[in-house]
């Protein structure tokens, strides 16, 4: 079954609020990813973006709450400090500067060394296919941490 269609029907319930947790120390959350075998996934937001919010309510957030997937939300314009990977204080628009992102959502999936690991999912695409799309990355991403 894919991570994401099994994701939705907790998405559409109005009863949860969809939140991610915002990235406060990069190496860390990587750390407790990596112990689990999986990616460290990096979902850049922008306030008030739509496609944001579908990405975040529909698949992220969810995927975070059920499955444990680690997930940390850094926000385009934000000058909320964090610890990049190799621990330097930062902003969450440093990030989105070094990352070079211009688009969001942007979702990042990270590996060892704070490489990143599959392709970035860039856009809202249409959401029949985001599911997929993350499914996609989240496999690739996966692969290469074994």
């Amino acid at each position: 079954m894919l991570l994401a269609a099994a994701a939705l029907p907790l998405a559409l319930s109005p009863a949860r609020a969809a939140e991610l947790p915002a990235a406060h120390n990069l190496k860390e959350e990587l750390a407790a990813a990596l112990a689990r075998r999986e990616p460290l996934v990096v979902m850049v937001s922008l306030e008030g973006c739509a496609f944001c919010k579908i990405a975040r309510n529909n698949y992220l957030a969810p995927m975070h709450q059920q499955d444990g997937l680690h997930v940390a939300q850094v926000d385009m314009r934000s000058r909320t400090r964090v610890l990049d990977f190799q621990g330097k204080a930062v902003t969450h628009d440093d990030l989105v500067r070094q990352w070079k992102i211009r688009i969001a959502p942007t979702v990042l999936f990270f590996g060892r060394g704070g490489a990143e690991v599959a392709e970035r999912l860039v856009g809202g695409y249409i959401p029949d296919f985001y599911g997929a799309y993350l499914d996609q990355r989240l496999a690739q991403a996966r692969a290469s941490l074994r």
